[in-house]
């Protein structure tokens, strides 16, 4: 059942609103006002086509959670037990009077990402350029003009490790087997984990033999077990016979490649993860996905970002960010500014300006050219002020969500540093007025 519209309760008479409780000057309560909740109704509400059921959560409660949560780099456990303590935060999802106890549980968040998908979380990101747009930060035609690059945004894992990759793969197939009742004549319990802490201690010490040696001695102990429990595969149920074949489907897969080896599997529970090379000195390798951000020239506000799940070239995304910057601000970019790894690639009606380029370039060009590289800050303060550093959400989907909200979150990060400079302006105007002699706000 869809969201039930807020109603104005009188038994509440005697208890203060949040209004009389709260600074109505700070910059959440002012961003409350900017931001069109209306529209996130709207999406959000077009996702309940079932009249029966318990009613849903309050689109605003979620959106505001949803956005204060990349705003602030919060888990979705911590960012619900700031809203308990926060009147603020409270007063910026729409309650009307201090709540002490929580409505949602944390896992709600993530059964609302999933319900809303990209098409939802977009709309949060366009919500936040319009408010942009209203509070005097960007122009209609500032998405005419826009910087695109690419980053690497990583996935939640460890650092794969071929010992650690089979000792996971041996302690999920023995956990298997231990559901269903499956006997095993060895689990290897006690010597696969001792093989894997050699390996490691051997890798450090850079003694590379004996390395290769406990890996190949712990992945002929993973195999064993591995083929013991196909052949015994029929005394798995009919219904959990889907999960034990991905399960030995991907522990075949680590078993079975190699170094050199193209479309590998860096995570048992992640096989969406890629490796990527980003050519830094402290980063050679990076595990994730790729992700797609276009920022306005001037302003710096993100007007799209996107995962590009594959690895793809950079030239090869700048058509899919076009269209995703046409949709979220109603203008197609007629300039694109991007780094040399976008060469080659030309797109109608659109003029591509690259780094290092020299013919017919003019000296505003050239201004515009060397203001490309204000877009590397930005994904700094994503990747530490922000989530982009760390993606916990599962599977593709999960990254086409996530990066969509680290996007939204840094404007209204932007959004509440603007509102934060406005109310000091506002608070230094009215003291150097009073400052003044024979001047007074009470008329006399």
């Amino acid at each position: 059942m869809g969201p039930k519209q807020v109603v104005p309760q009188s038994g509440a008479l005697f208890q203060q609103t949040l209004l009389e409780m709260i600074n109505v000057k700070h910059p959440l309560v002012k961003l409350a006002d900017v931001i069109d909740w209306e529209e996130i109704e709207r999406t959000f509400g077009a996702h309940f086509v079932s009249g029966t059921g318990r009613p849903a959560l309050r689109p605003r409660l979620v959106a505001g959670l949803l956005y204060l949560q990349h705003a602030y780099d919060c888990s979705d456990e911590v960012i619900i037990n700031t809203w308990v303590e926060n009147p603020y935060v409270q007063y910026f999802t729409g309650e009307t009077y201090f709540q002490t106890e929580s409505p949602l549980d944390s896992s709600s968040l993530t059964r609302w990402r999933k319900r809303i998908g990209e098409e939802g979380v977009e709309t949060l990101l366009m919500v936040s350029i319009n408010a942009a747009r209203q509070l005097g930060m960007m122009k209609e035609s500032s998405a005419d003009r826009i910087i695109v690059d690419t980053t690497v945004m990583p996935k939640a894992i460890a650092y794969p490790t071929d010992s650690r990759l089979l000792e996971k793969s041996r302690e999920h197939l023995v956990k298997l087997a231990a559901e269903h009742g499956i006997p095993l004549r060895q689990n290897y319990n006690r010597e696969a984990p001792r093989l894997a802490a050699q390996a490691g201690r051997y890798a450090h010490a850079r003694q590379f033999k004996r390395m290769h040696k406990a890996v190949r001695t712990l992945k002929t102990r993973v195999g064993r077990v591995y083929r013991e429990i196909e052949r015994k595969i029929e005394a798995i149920p009919a219904a959990e016979q889907s999960r034990a074949q991905d399960l030995l489907h991907r522990v075949n897969r680590i078993l079975t490649q190699k170094t050199k080896d193209k479309n590998k599997l860096y995570a048992l529970h992640a096989p969406e993860v890629e490796c990527i090379s980003k050519g830094k000195a402290r980063t050679p390798y990076e595990f994730g996905v790729k992700v797609s951000i276009a920022t306005t020239l001037k302003e710096n506000i993100v007007v799209g970002m996107r995962s590009m799940p594959g690895n793809p070239y950079d030239g090869h995304t700048l058509e899919e960010t076009i269209e995703q910057v046409s949709i979220l601000t109603n203008r197609k970019p007629t300039t694109v500014i991007v780094d040399k790894g976008y060469r080659g690639i030309e797109i109608p009606d659109v003029r591509i300006l690259r780094s290092g380029q020299k013919r017919g370039i003019t000296r505003t060009l050239h201004k515009m050219i060397k203001r490309r590289s204000a877009i590397e800050p930005i994904i700094g303060h994503m990747k530490m002020d922000g989530r982009l550093d760390r993606n916990p959400l599962k599977g593709r989907l999960g990254d086409a969500l996530h990066a969509v909200l680290c996007g939204a979150g840094h404007n209204i990060r932007l959004l509440l540093k603007k509102l934060r400079l406005l109310c000091a302006q506002i608070l230094q105007q009215i003291l150097e007025f009073l400052s003044q002699p024979n001047q007074s706000l009470i008329p006399t």
